[in-house]
């Protein structure tokens, strides 16, 4: 590195495109020798952002957004910026690309791009009667017809661990399916945390996701999880960035560039008084299961639940027990992770909550396959699932299983 750090503005980077690139351009800084760096997220067509607090993760995402606005329209890019933290991208509000409001609410987000996957739907049928296969195709296509361009869809998440916490399944699905698919259609996906764990950058999305850019980590583990080789655990920080673009087997070291809060809202000032934007609120409504039923939160009885038996033996596998655990093995929402624990807790598999220590698991595996036996039995009887084991003991510490497996135990 350089004996002095130098700032890289974005203005200093900044330029117009190659011909053949989209309106998904954006300038990412210098690399080594001092040479602009920009791409095309069309062709990525999906990117990973990831480092640590204070990497330069935000403003990078900052810098691209910022790219993308200074030279398209919203007829040409229309986004959906999801914002956990609140506080990153409400610069953003109210320009006239953002197809919703900046969405903070982690469950308004997984609603969010589950609808994308149907807008990614309807897209691919318009595409197939007008037998195209990308979208410049198809809006030369709709320009001779008389017909208005459909624009791209840029999805920016800023913090994609606590959209993980709060519902995995429905998140990770949606992205998996975008990431599998939505190209050919104009929707593409920035996704950014500075969590780099493997219960947020899953594997199945690394796969799906190619293009990567990974700013100073902890380890180098994490670096692994990022770009799949070590580095990151090197980089300096405040904009140090590594850049493996899809396709590449090589990553570039680029001094990310940099673009100050007064410039973000001069610029999006200026748009804001192009005119307002026009939202599709019903990209945040609730999607419907495929069998009509509501969320997995609100249609299920409180003291059942299908994922029961493999709580159980889960529990019993790892000898440990909490609502994270579950989330993270079972891959599920905090509410019903937490409904999961109070039921193994009132059916005697695990011990009691007792502030800062770990609950202890009551049961071993040798014990699941005949407690679950007894539990099915059971089910017919008065008084319910709670019911259907032993009481606690005075001293709290016995294993409490149902009684007639304590009768097969003596015998």
């Amino acid at each position: 590195p350089n004996a002095r750090r130098r700032i890289v503005h974005l203005g200093d980077v900044f330029q117009s495109p190659p011909p053949d690139w989209s309106p998904l351009t954006v300038w990412l800084g210098k690399d080594i020798a001092g040479r602009a760096i920009g791409a095309d997220l069309a062709k990525m067509p999906h990117l990973l952002v990831a480092g640590t607090t204070g990497s330069g993760k935000s403003a990078c995402v900052n810098a691209m957004l910022s790219s993308i606005l200074l030279r398209a329209t919203p007829h040409e890019v229309r986004v959906v910026l999801v914002d956990p933290k609140q506080v990153e991208l409400n610069h953003y509000e109210s320009i006239p690309h953002l197809l919703t409001p900046v969405i903070t609410s982690p469950r308004m987000a997984a609603n969010a791009l589950q609808n994308l996957v149907k807008e990614m739907e309807q897209r691919y049928g318009i595409m197939s009667l007008a037998r195209t296969r990308s979208l410049p195709e198809l809006n030369r296509t709709r320009e001779k017809r008389g017909e208005p361009p459909l624009p791209y869809v840029l999805c920016v998440i800023d913090e994609l661990a606590d959209l993980m916490m709060v519902a995995p399944a429905d998140v990770e699905d949606s992205i998996i399916r975008l990431a599998q698919k939505a190209r050919a259609v104009g929707i593409h996906l920035v996704l950014a945390t500075q969590s780099p764990r493997v219960d947020v950058i899953t594997g199945m999305i690394k796969a799906n996701v190619p293009s990567r850019i990974a700013f100073a980590v902890s380890s180098q583990t994490d670096s692994r999880v990022i770009l799949d080789q070590n580095g990151a655990e090197s980089l300096l920080g405040q904009g140090d960035m590594l850049f493996s673009p899809v396709g590449s087997s090589k990553v570039q070291r680029i001094q990310g560039a940099y673009i100050d809060e007064q410039q973000i809202a001069e610029l999006t000032d200026a748009w804001r008084r192009q005119g307002e934007p026009e939202f599709h609120q019903e990209l945040l409504a609730e999607v419907q299961s495929p069998d009509g039923e509501e969320g997995e939160e609100d249609s299920l009885h409180p003291d059942e639940d299908p994922l029961l038996e493999e709580a159980i033996a889960l529990v019993a596998q790892m000898g440990t027990a909490s609502t994270s655990m579950l989330q993270r093995r079972l891959r599920l929402g905090y509410t019903r992770a937490g409904r999961l624990i109070d039921m193994l807790e009132r059916r005697g598999v695990i011990s009691g909550y007792e502030g800062s220590k770990p609950r202890q698991v009551l049961i071993t595996e040798a014990d699941v396959p005949r407690i679950l036996a007894h539990f099915a039995e059971a089910d017919g009887a008065p008084g319910g699932g709670a019911a259907r084991v032993a009481d606690h003991t005075a001293g709290g510490g016995a294993v409490r299983v149902p009684d007639d497996l304590e009768q097969d135990d003596r015998e």
